[in-house]
């Protein structure tokens, strides 16, 4: 457990001791509206993606200046969960998440009404910092308000969130964009946005109380973040989780030209393997809930998470250097591997958050933060190497997910049973 790195921390005093967990009704209504706060981010980083042409066309700019605003959306979630986060420490969860929640609803408005894409760009970034605060704060109430095996489950439900949303994002902005032009996107994500702030104020109680709050200002919190920077466990953790997300992003970034101009497929045949491939990803999740539950250790499910992931990525390169380009052995590959993925998502978060539950924000704040980071830094590599194969993303996904194993067994070392919830422990 990594402790706190300024002795006046007033959470010092009572570390590891929850906020009292809600159960039934009330306990519903809070996971449902941390998993829709989670949902906030891939539905505005890919509803609007079908209205590229169109908004290109509307503004007078090139795709590489459209792409930019989806690139500055990325950057103002890592910067939002790295300053959000810890200062949640400090200041509490409740004002902040109302705060994110308004500044989304606001900033994706100045979306709809930008006269041009600097303007689109700039109001982007600030609706990414805004959105932001949904998704780090969910994953720290979650801490502050639930422990033991509980904990695990409800982070394989925000898992299992951030499967479904990017898929289901293409499709609602399609439908959107039916109807009305690329503009209605972000008036849509602004309604949606008013109903989050409508129940995070209804359904969102404060969960971090004055007493376990870090002391010393902000610049206690900071140091806070500092103290698990410094952990290699909680590094260890971490680096999984980024570098995991570095081969997903690839995936995501290259796999519609993979499928769809090496391969022939359709747009629609292209949405069915994508489809089937975020199955994988929800049964991963789906298996660490019930493993969980039934008292399967995190650091075991993590390990095999990875090693499914790295068995589908060694298999992917393997069939692309030997027997060609293939739609099934390339299909099927990505399947084991996006599987893997989604039983090393909620296994990694549930051990960091719990490695460092003495500061929950700072803990989520780099958790996610960096997930979003090293996937915003590989998702441009596909293209940047080529466009004749597959082996580029076969490569890059090998590469990051070899290194997410590197970093687990080197630094995290999940046989020394770190973050396990107390019934677990040994």
């Amino acid at each position: 457990m990594v402790a706190p790195s300024s002795s006046r921390s007033r959470a010092a005093a009572v570390p590891d001791t929850p906020a009292p967990a809600p159960s039934g009704r009330p306990a519903a209504a809070l996971i449902a509206v941390l998993g829709a706060l989670t949902a906030v981010a891939p539905l505005a980083t890919d509803m609007y993606v079908p209205g590229f042409p169109a908004l290109g066309r509307a503004l007078g700019a090139s795709s590489s200046a459209v792409q930019l605003t989806m690139t500055a959306f990325l950057a103002g979630l890592v910067v939002g969960q790295l300053v959000i986060g810890p200062l949640s420490d400090a200041l509490g969860r409740r004002r902040l998440l109302t705060a994110g929640a308004a500044g989304f609803v606001l900033f994706s408005l100045a979306c709809a009404a930008a006269p041009n894409v600097a303007a689109l760009t700039g109001a982007r970034f600030l609706q990414g910092v805004a959105g932001a605060a949904g998704m780090v704060l969910a994953r720290a109430v979650l801490t502050d308000r639930f422990h033991g095996p509980e904990l695990p489950r409800y982070f394989a439900v925000l898992s299992q969130v951030i499967g479904v949303a990017p898929v289901a994002a293409p499709v609602l902005g399609g439908a959107v964009l039916a109807v009305s032009t690329w503009r209605a996107v972000f008036v849509v994500l602004s309604v949606f946005g008013a109903l989050l702030l409508l129940a995070v104020v209804r359904a969102v109680p404060e969960s971090l109380p004055p007493e376990r709050r870090h002391g010393g200002g902000l610049a206690g919190t900071f140091r806070a973040m500092g103290a698990l920077l410094a952990g290699r466990t909680f590094m260890g953790y971490v680096l999984v989780v980024a570098l995991v997300s570095a081969a997903l992003f690839a995936y995501i970034s290259g796999s519609s030209f993979v499928f769809e101009n090496l391969h022939g497929v359709s747009p629609t045949m292209y949405s069915l393997i994508f489809a089937t491939n975020a199955v994988a990803m929800l049964a991963g999740g789906a298996c660490f809930a019930r493993l969980t539950g039934r008292g399967t250790r995190l650091n075991t499910l993590l390990t095999a998470g990875v090693g499914i992931a790295l068995l589908g990525a060694l298999a992917q390169v393997v069939l692309v250097l030997t027997a060609g380009e293939t739609l099934a052995g390339t299909w099927l590959t990505l399947f084991v591997t996006v599987g893997g993925i989604g039983l090393v998502f909620p296994s990694a978060m549930s051990i960091g958050q719990g490695v460092g539950r003495t500061a929950p924000g700072a803990a989520s704040a780099l958790l996610g933060g960096l997930q979003f980071l090293f996937g915003a830094l590989a998702a441009p590599l596909v293209g940047m190497f080529g466009e004749d194969s597959s082996r580029p993303m076969a490569l890059i996904m090998l590469v990051a997910v070899a290194a997410a194993a590197l970093a687990l067994v080197g630094l995290a070392r999940p046989w020394e049973g770190h973050g396990e919830p107390e019934r677990s422990r040994h």
